[in-house]
């Protein structure tokens, strides 16, 4: 198994780690410390040497923050952890509804008479401090820069990650290592620029064509770089990590502490992107007085675009994974039928978790999965990023409805994909909900818009059938995707807060939901690749765009209400349907097969 069930932190560690971070921020004179979830390289996923928000808090989601005083510890978490934090931690720590509340304003309410909050340069970017420091403006709060206190508390600290870098062939990338430094080189030089400085792992491995084993359900190497106006990139990482990888010509691997070192001899202006870049690194740059300018990171954009041979390996990997999820979902719907006419019949989160990981590695392209599986049933599925576990594995009882979100990484490509299943006959509200989530990503897959439009002009196609009835969802609708990468890959997005113009090979989910607490959830999600389109016939001659669907699995038409559906909503979902069937007919078993018929019928 790639999952592990077991819970990875207790809610009764929290409070006295948090009082021995107390004591010793009282013994430094401070009196209060920032812990974020990022670590230096200001990832979303990071090593378990990292987890210092899980280790004090007991939080496990993958963004949010505490700052903890001498009588307070806010912990600061977006919509989609909000349950999730409440149930997680101690009530020593009181959950802020962030972005909502600024940190700032937070402070200014707790320390009306001023304190000083002291963090780690190495987990903040300066955009998140030079925000802080202007939201505390006109206040008697300072902030200091101080040696990580959490490392000096964590006695039993994991050691850092060691996995094997392994070379991503041409034929999967479409371009060479070589040809990705030159084009990076051109921007550099075109900018006036003598060098970029890359904190993100998976902006190395795009342009080195590497990947790693060094975070979970990431396959990347763990590293940093500087890349140079001419092409050449020193990378900074342990080489035990490369024993079996020649690294190209104008590539040179260098111990990771080498990077402050180096960083110090660079001639100016050096590019650095203020969202993920460390404070620290600007720290060390001005101290050498080395000219610095922020800009994005210039493998970004290029990494989103995917080459034809990147968009020809997801769509295989796509239709793989579809094939595994149709035997899986054929399954449980077995599982489920045995469950309505038998009662005493179990059937557990886990279970469905496990079959469902057992019908993806059954693929030799398999590498891992993208992300833990989220399976949901019944209230758990309300918990919008839910992580089942041995303490909170949940029987499915008839009447259910059981959300199931989950992927898997190929050499070929990232899959994500989320369906909600019925299990056993549900009521009219749900299906009715259901049916609304469903109008809205029609919406969202049908949508054609011309050049120069971004995720957050087009967030309202998939709420607007919700919003209808004064329903909505807390997170964004969609997220960029990666190519053998993460799973959660920027800049693009499908959100009221992204102003990225979408762009061909641009991949991205589109997963509205709706959540009912302590009832159910409900989302659905497939991923799309962004498209040159064409207008319809006596349309305006501009360059239209649109969206390639490249999940191929049903949806189950048994929550669907027909009569809230238009005709064209209908059209839409009866040529999807009839798509998965030819193409996924010939890739499953017969008995599976013939499941996927009835699946796909018109509706």
């Amino acid at each position: 198994m790639f999952q592990s069930f077991a819970a990875t932190t207790r809610l009764e560690d929290g409070p006295p780690r948090l009082q021995a971070l107390r004591t010793a921020l009282a013994g430094l004179g401070v009196q209060g410390y920032i812990v974020p979830r990022a670590d230096a390289h200001q990832g979303e996923y990071v090593a378990s040497c990292d987890e210092r928000l899980a280790w004090l808090t007991s939080f496990t989601g993958s963004a949010g923050f505490c700052i903890v005083l001498p009588e307070r510890a806010g912990l600061f978490v977006d919509g989609r952890y909000r349950m999730q934090a409440r149930l997680q931690c101690a009530p020593d720590f009181t959950p802020v509804a962030w972005p909502d509340t600024k940190p700032g304003t937070w402070l200014r309410e707790a320390c009306p008479n001023g304190a000083v909050i002291g963090f780690d340069p190495w987990l903040h970017t300066p955009d998140e401090i030079e925000t802080l420091e202007r939201d505390l403006s006109g206040s008697a709060i300072t902030l200091r820069r101080l040696p990580n206190q959490i490392d000096l508390l964590w006695t039993d600290r994991p050691g850092p990650p060691m996995g094997q870098v392994f070379v991503q062939p041409e034929t999967l990338t479409g371009l060479s290592s070589g040809a990705k430094r030159a084009q990076i080189a051109k921007a550099l030089s075109n900018a006036g620029q003598r060098a970029a400085v890359l904190t993100q792992p998976e902006s190395l491995c795009w342009l080195l064509n590497l990947r790693g084993a060094d975070l979970p359900r990431l396959p990347v190497v763990q590293a940093f770089g500087i890349v140079h106006d001419d092409g050449r990139v020193d990378l900074f990482a342990s080489a035990a990590k490369f024993t079996d990888v020649t690294l190209d010509e104008g590539v040179q691997l260098r111990p990771p502490e080498a990077f402050e070192p180096a960083l110090r001899t660079l001639n100016g202006p050096v590019r650095l992107d203020k969202l993920t870049v460390p404070l620290r690194v600007i720290d060390l740059l001005h101290e050498a007085q080395v000219e610095t300018q922020f800009m994005q990171d210039p493998c970004t954009l290029p990494k989103a675009r995917k080459t034809g041979a990147e968009l020809a390996g997801t769509r295989a990997a796509h239709l793989r994974d579809g094939a595994a999820m149709v035997e899986f979902l054929c399954w449980l719907d077995q599982q489920s039928a045995q469950l309505v006419a038998d009662p005493a019949h179990v059937l557990t989160e886990i279970d469905i978790a496990r079959h469902l990981e057992a019908c993806r590695t059954r693929d030799p392209q398999m590498v891992d999965l993208s992300f833990d599986t989220i399976a949901g049933s019944g209230p758990n599925g309300a918990i919008i990023h839910y992580r089942v576990t041995e303490q909170s594995n949940r029987r499915l009882i008839p009447g259910d409805l059981m959300l199931v979100d989950s992927g898997a990484q190929y050499r070929d490509g990232t899959t994500d994909i989320t369906r909600t299943m019925a299990i056993g006959p549900v009521g009219t509200v749900e299906a009715e909900c259901f049916t609304r989530v469903l109008q809205g990503m029609i919406a969202l897959s049908r949508a054609r818009f011309p050049r120069g439009v971004a995720g957050g002009h087009l967030d309202a196609l998939a709420r607007y059938p919700l919003w209808l009835t004064g329903q909505d969802y807390d997170h964004g609708t969609g997220h960029g995707v990666g190519a053998f990468l993460s799973v959660h890959e920027g800049p693009q997005r499908l959100a009221r807060s992204s102003s990225v113009p979408l762009a061909e090979g641009m991949l991205l989910s589109n997963e509205p939901g709706y959540y009912r607490e302590g009832h159910f959830g409900i989302r659905i999600e497939n991923l799309v690749a962004v498209k040159a389109g064409e207008a319809p016939s006596g349309g305006d001659a501009r360059d239209w765009l649109d969206f390639e669907t490249l999940t191929l699995v049903p949806i189950d038409r048994r929550l669907i209400l027909r009569d809230l559906l238009s005709p064209d909503e209908r059209s839409w979902l009866d040529a999807y349907h009839a798509r998965v069937l030819t193409l996924l007919r010939p890739l499953v078993s017969e008995q599976t097969g013939e499941w996927l018929a009835a699946a796909c019928e018109p509706i």
